[in-house]
């Protein structure tokens, strides 16, 4: 069997970086995008504190705004998972909208209302105005920046649109859930009769009826830099995607003027963008199976993938069954190889899709090929380790898996495109 070398590091090759290095921009942007949310959250406490002369508003908005939050991550993450990405950017991009988009969004809102728009219309009318035109395209254009950043300096991390609204998603979740503190503040502190009831129904529209409304909107954004990661000369389409996200929000935020039918409409249109995103995941997923299927075969000859393989790569049922295999005949360390060799099997699929579109150079392609390999070589003799004879994997129950042959052997060319 194959032993990994000291030092190996099976999350470096799947995130195709130099194994140990320790992120000090990742880092750096988790602290500060940490502290700018603490500090927004201080404002909402101040706002609370001035208002009532007490912090229990805060206090009570504080739990009301956290509570979707784990059901809408563990959903984002539900979607992640056939080729999920690595959490620490998903941690950043969620904290990058609770802390520094959230942050920024509303110092800039706040002056532009009381600097601009209520000076020079009125406070009805500029804090609509404002909410119409102001607030989307800052809005969008500071949780957008993220996907722009990933673009820009980690466009391997984005391989399809799921990609692109998984990362959105983060961000308006994030987003959404320091602004809701701020609403439900303001709710509890308004001097209106019934403060209870102005809570539950802020509450019900921004926590229960609306909560993917800033990730939908931020989608539009994530799809752009999907796609502009995704293809040469295709940069036109991340602008494209933050017009779609600012024009979504605007229209959104222009509805609410008119009422209960305003709103009815807003909702139509919030949910057809919803449905639309839908198809275009089962879209990606299914582009994303046909990879598999298409180019892992011409691995065959390695002893590294066989037709077993591929079937069980392509079902998420079955990855989830040969993990457990694995972890019934080997341990939590046979069940975390089962899970390498599934996303290094993956990231070597989306490696041939790459070359196809000429996002990748020949040089690169043959380097990241070799290092993939190798870890499905490792991670195929880990979880073999133990294996009862004769074996009988659950996802294919005639022959199971074929022995580790001798690697590597003859590999593949980078390919053109799948036909």
């Amino acid at each position: 069997m194959t032993e990994p070398a000291q030092g190996f590091d099976p999350r470096a090759v799947i995130e195709g970086r130099p194994p140990g290095r320790t992120r000090l921009g990742l880092i750096a942007g988790i602290v500060i995008a940490v502290v700018c949310g603490i500090i927004a959250l201080g404002i909402d406490a101040l706002q609370s504190v001035s208002a009532g002369d007490s912090v229990a508003p805060f206090f009570i908005a504080l739990p009301l705004a956290l509570l979707p939050v784990p059901l809408l991550v563990a959903g984002v993450l539900f979607v992640d998972r056939l080729e999920p990405e690595p959490r620490a950017n998903l941690a950043f991009a969620f904290l990058w909208g609770a802390g520094i988009a959230a942050l920024f969004a509303a110092l800039i809102n706040t002056a532009g209302l009381e600097y601009i728009t209520q000076p020079a219309l009125g406070a009805g009318s500029g804090q609509y105005v404002s909410a119409t035109l102001g607030a989307p395209v800052v809005e969008e254009t500071l949780k957008g920046a993220v996907l722009a950043g990933l673009v820009w300096r980690r466009r391997q991390e984005i391989d399809g649109p799921t990609d692109g609204v998984i990362y959105a998603a983060m961000v308006g979740l994030g987003f959404a859930m320091i602004e809701n503190v701020g609403y439900y503040v303001n709710a509890l502190v308004t001097p209106v009769d019934g403060g209870a009831r102005l809570l539950g129904y802020t509450f019900v529209l921004r926590g229960v009826l609306s909560p993917l409304a800033h990730p939908i909107f931020t989608s539009m954004t994530g799809l752009g830099a999907a796609y502009a990661a995704s293809h040469r000369r295709a940069l036109w389409a991340l602008p494209l995607g933050w017009l779609g996200a600012m024009l979504l929000h605007g229209v959104w935020n222009a509805l609410s003027i008119f009422g209960l039918a305003g709103l009815a409409v807003a909702y139509v249109i919030m949910f057809c963008v919803l449905a639309g995103i839908i198809v275009v995941l089962v879209l990606d997923r299914r582009r994303l199976v046909r990879l598999i299927t298409g180019r892992l075969p011409a691995y065959e000859p390695t002893g590294l993938v066989t037709a077993e393989d591929i079937a069980m790569l392509s079902s998420l049922r079955a990855r989830r069954l040969a993990r457990n295999w694995a972890r019934a005949t080997g341990g939590l360390p046979a069940a975390a190889a089962m899970g390498d060799y599934q996303l290094a099997a993956t990231e070597l699929a989306l490696l041939h899709d790459k070359a196809g579109r000429g996002m990748i150079t020949p040089g690169r392609f043959r380097e990241r090929q070799s290092d993939l390999l190798g870890l499905m070589n490792v991670a195929r003799a880990e979880f073999l380790r133990r294996r009862p004879r004769p074996p009988l994997a659950p996802w294919a129950p005639a022959s199971g898996f074929a022995h580790t042959q001798v690697f590597p052997a003859a590999l593949p060319p980078a390919p053109g495109p799948l036909r």
